[in-house]
């Protein structure tokens, strides 16, 4: 059955817990590297000469969707400040060079991976909404290129509207339905990950068991260490072999890796050497998609500073309060709890996140394995909480 197809929401979801069944495998990459990217296009400026932020510029490739966007929500008077929110989307498709990592043949391109980043007004927080693809929302029409209209429909999964329209359709249906307005977007695709990774020379995480998906060429043997290139992407996209082979499993256990990845990235060993910064420079701004808001590396350089001035420990990572929809052939299928609605007001009115909305939250100063999903248990204790949570991602303990 299509997700056009599928019957009316649950009014009554039951808590996260169960595990996921009966889902066909899918391809994912993981965008939340791009806090990493910007903390250090944040400080290209004062690090690089002209002809490599002229190059770093000529890398990227722009994209303006704003003609067919419409009923966009209103930003919130801050005063002198300006809270920003930038939404990541990472791209699975195969065309492109170090794309096709699988050998198979495109079908077009989806967003398996959407974070919402939000910077505060006054500098002193940030925080990142990861969005379950496996969301089942009600879509709104969008248009695409040509000014055609995309029907939306009725519980939809959540990346449906990247694979019809883009980056346009997807924040056009972020902003209906958080009713928070977007001012920047980044895409990031498969081989710039990879070789993002690769430029700081891999990072470092613990693998509880081995990870065996022939199917989908995917090897990991178990232990602590540090992984790069294919490997590296591999361990993000890994989902039904890992944990307990759910989407939120895999979600947390990208958050930690991009914790890790990101703390490695503004070590002093990584920017104490010009030619991995310069290398990581090179391979995000090749694999990503910007508004003109952001076109230039000085642009992006300015708000990376931005992230750089907050400190990894006030950079949190977290995702929707969400439930498994209870509907029988669904399984697996989640439904956002009421608690999103207070999370993307906090966004739209640029307050902190209170304890409970951030609870389990992972800060980008921690290391892999730390941190646990965000409201899924109320009646555990947090350390119950956090050793659940790392089994379902399938992070060491």
């Amino acid at each position: 059955m299509s997700d056009e197809q599928q019957p009316a929401e649950s009014e009554s979801p039951t808590p996260q817990g169960g595990r996921r069944r009966g889902r066909s495998p899918k391809r994912h990459v993981v965008a939340r590297v791009l806090i990493t990217t910007l903390v250090v296009l944040g400080m290209v400026t004062g690090l690089s000469v002209v002809f490599i932020a002229r190059h770093l510029s000529d890398n990227l490739t722009v994209l303006d969707p704003s003609d067919q966007l419409s009923n966009r929500p209103d930003k919130v008077d801050e005063g002198p400040g300006e809270p920003l929110n930038i939404l990541v989307m990472g791209s699975d498709s195969r065309e492109g060079a170090g794309n096709n990592i699988d050998g198979l043949t495109g079908d077009g391109a989806r967003s398996d991976t959407t974070i919402l980043m939000h910077l505060s007004a006054d500098r002193e927080h940030a925080y990142g909404v990861s969005i379950p693809r496996d969301s089942l929302v009600t879509r709104p029409d969008c248009e695409d290129e040509d000014g055609n209209t995309i029907p939306g429909g009725e519980n939809q999964m959540w990346n449906t509207a990247f694979a019809l329209g883009g980056p346009a359709c997807t924040i056009q249906q972020f902003e209906q339905l958080t009713d928070v307005r977007i001012d920047h977007f980044v895409v990031v695709d498969f081989a710039g990950f990879r070789d993002m990774v690769d430029a700081i020379d891999g990072v470092e995480v613990c693998i509880p068991e081995d990870i065996e998906d022939p199917a989908h060429g995917i090897n990991i043997p178990a232990g602590t260490r540090e992984i790069r290139g294919k490997e590296a992407l591999n361990y993000v996209r890994a989902r039904y072999t890992l944990g307990d082979g759910s989407d939120i499993g895999r979600i947390q256990r990208q958050q930690a890796f991009v914790a890790a990845m990101a703390k490695k990235v503004v070590s002093g060993g990584t920017l104490a050497r010009l030619d991995r910064v310069v290398a990581f420079l090179d391979a995000a701004t090749k694999s990503l998609i910007v508004d003109p808001g952001l076109k230039g590396v000085f642009k992006i350089g300015k708000l990376g500073l931005g992230f750089r001035g907050i400190g990894l420990d006030n950079i949190k990572f977290l995702t929707v309060p969400w439930a498994y929809d209870t509907r029988a052939g669904y399984e697996g299928r989640v439904v956002w709890r009421p608690d999103a609605q207070k999370v993307w007001r906090k966004v739209r009115e640029d307050e902190p996140l209170t304890k409970r909305l951030s609870r389990g939250s992972i800060n980008a100063g921690n290391v892999p394995g730390s941190g646990d999903r965000p409201g899924t248990r109320p009646d555990r204790s947090d350390d119950e909480e956090e050793a659940a949570a790392r089994e379902a991602a399938g992070l060491c303990a």
